[in-house]
């Protein structure tokens, strides 16, 4: 910004340049520098000496008094030392005593002549100033007495000064007043020389520093004279600071001066004080004149220097306010191009009704930091008027900045009015459509809920048709909002993809017209034909049913997407066919309009989803590195986003730049919709970090819920729920996909595409499966291997279990419970892991249940017993040598089944394996003969089961007959007769593994939907024994003792094989 700076005028920096010259040669004309350059410091120790002094007295005609006392060691003074302090004494008087001229009193009665001759001749010699009169008091003693005046008369014209020889004090007192003498010399004059030396050391100390602040003042203000004025704020702020600084601290100093120069006064007054009847002698009073000049001297430097001041911090002050516009200007101009580019972006309306109300929200928003911006702008622009008006210094520039911040005030005043406008329309345009759509929905499942086998008597057609043409009868204003009054209407907000929502309604609505017309004629034809009666045996008629065209045929009952399905037969020899059954392509056109419902509430949720990560990323995870936030975050949510969000951001990425829009590609063909699940499959596994996340989001967010922070950001967005339910989201999504697919897969059945469905929503639940199986690993504590390397987690749940252990041939009965154990088992492809499951504490994900490690038996060194006995859902898992056998209860068949077939399946794999690698390492002759002998020990093995046996495990010298001693055995029946069929299992998702997710409870959403038992398999304990255990064993130990000591010898009879 060009400025035009207000030159400080020369007049005013000259006028202070002279006044503080004049204050500087007034200082030096009071302390009569020019006459002697000495100050009282600088002889200092001269002065101490006290060898002469003035004492301030004065003679009859006002001539300055200077005494030379007694003094013993006066020959050995220098002559630069004596001429020194007589030069600094002679400068003290002012000039008009200094001119009468001073008279020299000498003291010598007690000192010789030869002492005083060496006075006079030095003083003669050479005195600075005019010497009127010299008094001396001679020696009293009767020899230097006579000497003095024998060689005084003798040697009277050496010493060139008049001088008076005194014989006694009473003769000095006849040529000087006794008041104007000291008392040493008979008068009254109080003098003290270390008080004199003080005074005079203040004084021109003091004189110094007034002629020090004037110099300095001189120097401080041709600076900031010269000084050249910024163009910024900043600099110019801090050079105001700085130079008030300085100011400041000149000030403060010329107060120290002052209060000095005053404190001189008081001292100089002090004799006064002491005692009123005394008074000051004439050298004092001009040390009180002298200090009043100075502290004039020192006003007047104050005040030139103020004067100077004000004008200069004028020339400032103007300055300041200047860059103050400028940065201001350029601030609100940037502010005013931000907002101008958030406004354009809102070019887009929306796709729905729900996206359209956040733009609303968001233009609220908008409107409201762009009113606070606009008011901002009316600030500065009646700022900028002011420094107009109040300055001619102001170039024509802060003028046209004016004007153009008020242009581009109304103009965004204007846009922000059109973006209101263009969004309501949208909303409207929005709600129409959305009525269109409900009506065009209640109008097919109305078709698709009339029950149809009633349509077949003339009552049931007659009351379809009335029902069908009421219906119409009620969208009248539906009907009568036409295409082409949408394109003229709201041409201004109509997009490409809004053209295409206006036409699928309005081809939706014409397509359901058609649907009403077919069904209106059809009914029109039942209503008029006389149908014969039909028995009432006709299957119950349920909402979004269609009826079969076989003879034996499934009517299935659907009422949502999570009912029960039940089908019943019906004999179509009670039933005329040819009265009762709809055309095929109106049930498939019922059907395609079902799967496109499907499809719509898929894509609609999933932009709402889309819509629902958005602002909780931009309305809280963003807020969160806002350094306006940071005072509202308390300390337990510092540097914790990715704690409390998780991966959120990724999961936005992905639906909204890929997901989102792979769906939408299928809104035509819904039942090709598994496709896109099955290209993304790998993607959706960013869900598993998120679940595992999910138990410390929820413990941080309990411990800061209540925070300012959240509750600001939750008040800008206008939610009624909390962050936590927003947080629940992703949970939610992952989980209604699977129901989605349900729902798809039902109205899909013989169509292109239902494969795929089907292997989309197999993969949906392998995650929520693997996520939940996942998520009970993690709280597994106290293992100190690592999990990762027992391979993938293929089972977990909880079962009961029962712990034997042997030492040689006898069961060691103190470890044989009667009462289960409660464990959690975790089935890996190279271990077992036997946990017990710790007491479930807190609310919500913090009521995660963990598990304590107890017992690990590797796959490599256990077998199984398929059945155990006296009860069918008991299974035996040992180690191969059989010193410890554990029974593990399952809480039903099913569950067994699955563990049992699993643990099978790893056995066979590792004997496999053995068998592949004894293959590679024996020769062909061998490993053939190895093989029979083998076959042999299977054959005896099955033999053993048949007969109700338990084969132990043997060891042999050949590889392959010690491997198949040792894997065989480890998969037996025990029960006598038993047989065990896998070919009716249940599917491995619905019980394979414990459904229950880690963090939620019964009353939270679960991750497995399809699992519809609500509990755990059982308690949980844990395999070895605890110390609770043990004392809950001992309180009944003395009295079963005896019989478990029984049933221990019985169970060994019935379990082990004789040794042959």
């Amino acid at each position: 910004m060009a400025m035009i700076w207000m030159q400080t005028e020369k007049a005013v920096v000259l006028e202070l340049q002279r006044r503080l010259s004049n204050v500087a040669h007034s200082i030096d004309e009071i302390m009569q520098r020019e006459s002697s350059p000495l100050y009282a410091a600088d002889i200092i120790t001269e002065l101490k000496r006290q060898f002469v002094f003035l004492s301030g007295g004065r003679g009859q005609d006002g001539s300055p008094i200077i005494i030379f006392p007694e003094f013993p060691s006066f020959c050995e003074i220098g002559d630069q030392e004596f001429r020194n302090v007589l030069t600094y004494l002679t400068s003290i008087p002012s000039l008009s005593a200094a001119g009468v001229g001073f008279i020299v009193v000498i003291d010598r009665r007690r000192d010789r002549w030869t002492c005083l001759k060496g006075t006079l001749l030095r003083i003669s010699g050479w005195f600075p100033g005019n010497l009127r009169l010299v008094l001396v008091l001679r020696p009293s003693a009767i020899l230097q007495r006579t000497l003095t005046d024998v060689f005084f008369k003798l040697q009277r014209d050496d010493f060139k000064v008049p001088v008076i020889m005194l014989s006694s004090l009473a003769d000095l007192h006849s040529y000087i007043e006794r008041s104007q003498l000291t008392q040493e010399l008979g008068g009254s004059q109080y003098y003290c020389h270390k008080t004199w030396i003080s005074h005079r050391t203040d004084l021109e100390s003091f004189a110094a520093l007034v002629k020090r602040m004037a110099e300095r003042l001189q120097v401080f203000g041709r600076e900031l004279a010269e000084t050249e004025l910024p163009n910024n704020l900043l600099t110019a702020s801090n050079l105001l600071n700085a130079q008030t600084s300085r100011k400041d601290s000149f000030k403060e100093e010329m107060a120290g001066a002052l209060s000095q120069g005053r404190k001189l006064l008081e001292n100089i007054r002090e004799p006064v004080r002491r005692d009123p009847d005394s008074s000051l002698n004439p050298d004092q009073l001009e040390n009180l004149a002298t200090v009043h000049r100075l502290l004039s001297q020192l006003n007047e430097s104050s005040t030139a220097f103020d004067e100077f001041w004000i004008q200069h911090q004028n020339k400032l002050d103007l300055c300041l306010k200047l860059c103050q516009f400028e940065h201001n200007f350029q601030q609100l101009r940037t502010e005013l191009e931000q907002t101008t580019d958030t406004l354009n972006a809102f070019s887009d309306v929306g796709i729905n009704s729900a996206q359209t109300e956040h733009l609303l929200q968001e233009l609220t928003n908008q409107e409201k930091k762009a009113c606070e911006v606009l008011d901002r702008v009316r600030s500065v622009v009646a700022e900028g008027q002011c420094l107009i008006d109040s300055s001619q210094n102001v170039d024509n520039t802060v003028a046209v900045k004016c004007s153009e911040l008020q242009r581009v005030r109304e103009n965004l005043t204007q846009e922000l009015k059109d973006k209101r406008t263009m969004l309501t329309q949208a909303m409207e345009l929005h709600r129409r459509l959305e009525m269109v759509c409900k009506w065009c929905d209640d109008g097919i499942y109305m078709l698709a809920s009339q029950p149809l086998d009633k349509c077949q008597s003339q009552e049931g057609a007659e009351s379809a048709l009335s029902e069908l043409e009421c219906y119409l009868e009620t969208a009248n204003e539906k009907q009568q909002w036409e295409i082409s009054t949408v394109w003229l209407e709201y041409e201004n907000i109509l997009n490409n993809e809004l053209r295409e929502q206006v036409k699928r309604a309005f081809e939706k609505k014409a397509s359901l017209q058609e649907m009403f017309e077919r069904r209106r004629v059809s009914l029109k034809k039942l209503a008029a034909k006389q149908t014969r009666p039909v028995q009432p045996v006709a299957p119950r008629p349920e909402s979004l049913s269609s009826p079969a065209h076989r003879e034996h045929e499934n009517i299935c009952i659907s009422e949502d997407s999570d009912s029960r399905v039940s089908c019943k037969q019906v004999n179509s020899d009670q039933v005329d066919r040819s009265n009762r059954n709809p055309s095929v392509s109106e049930e498939e056109e019922t059907l395609a309009v079902l799967r496109r419902h499907v499809m719509n509430e898929l894509l609609e949720t999933e932009r709402a989803y889309v819509e629902e990560l958005m602002c909780v990323l931009q309305g809280y995870a963003a807020e969160m590195d806002n350094p306006s936030m940071a005072l509202l975050i308390p300390a337990a949510l510092q540097n914790k986003k990715d704690v409390l969000f998780g991966n959120m951001q990724e999961i936005y990425n992905f639906h909204k730049r890929i997901f989102l829009k792979e769906l939408e590609t299928y809104t035509d063909c819904p039942e090709l919709v598994g496709r896109c699940f099955l290209d993304w499959m790998g993607e959706l596994q960013i869900y598993e970090k998120y679940c595992h996340n999910k138990p410390r989001s929820e413990s941080l967010w309990r411990q800061c819920s209540d925070c300012a922070f959240f509750q600001e950001c939750q008040k800008k967005l206008e939610h009624k729920l909390g962050l936590d339910s927003y947080l629940l989201k992703p949970v939610q999504r992952i989980t209604k996909y699977q129901l989605l697919l349900k729902e798809m897969i039902k109205y899909s059945k013989g169509c292109e595409g239902s494969v795929e469905l089907q292997a989309a929503l197999s993969s949906i639940l392998g995650i929520l499966k693997a996520v939940n199986d996942s998520m009970h690993l993690i709280a597994i504590t106290g293992y100190e291997g690592n999990l990762g390397d027992l391979g993938r987690l293929l089972m977990q749940g909880s079962f009961s279990v029962w712990a034997e252990h042997k030492r040689g041939h006898v069961k060691v009965m103190e470890l044989a419970r009667f009462k289960p154990m409660q464990r959690h088992l975790f089935l890996h492809e190279k271990a077992v892991l036997f946990c017990k499951r710790r007491e479930e504490s807190g609310e919500g994900y913090e009521k995660a249940p963990s598990y304590s490690f107890k017992q690990e038996l590797s796959m490599a060194a256990i077998g199984i017993t398929e059945h155990a006995k006296g009860d069918s859902k008991k299974f035996e898992i040992w180690s191969s040598s059989r010193d410890e056998v554990y029974t593990v209860q399952a809480a039903s068949e099913e569950v067994k089944t699955i563990w049992v077939t699993e643990i099978r399946k790893l056995l066979t794999g590792q004997l496999e394996a053995c068998k592949v690698e004894a293959s590679q390492q024996r020769a062909p002759e061998q490993f053939s003969s190895d093989t029979s002998s083998t076959n042999r020990l299977v054959r005896n093995e099955r033999s053993n089961l048949r007969s109700g046996g338990v084969e132990k495990p043997k060891a042999d010298e050949e590889r392959v007959k010690e491997l198949e001693n040792t894997l065989e055995p480890r998969m037996t029946g025990r029960a006598k007769g038993s047989s065990f069929s896998f070919e009716t299992k249940p599917k491995r998702q619905d019980i394979r593994s414990d459904p229950t997710p880690l963090g939620w409870t019964k009353g939270s959403l679960s991750l497995d939907a399809s699992v519809e038992h609500d509990g755990y398999f059982s308690a949980e304990e844990q395999v070895t024994s605890d110390p609770e255990e043990e004392k809950e064993d001992k309180m009944c130990a003395d009295e079963l003792q005896s019989v478990r000591i029984e049933e221990e010898i019985q169970c060994s009879e019935e379990t082990e094989v004789p040794e042959k």
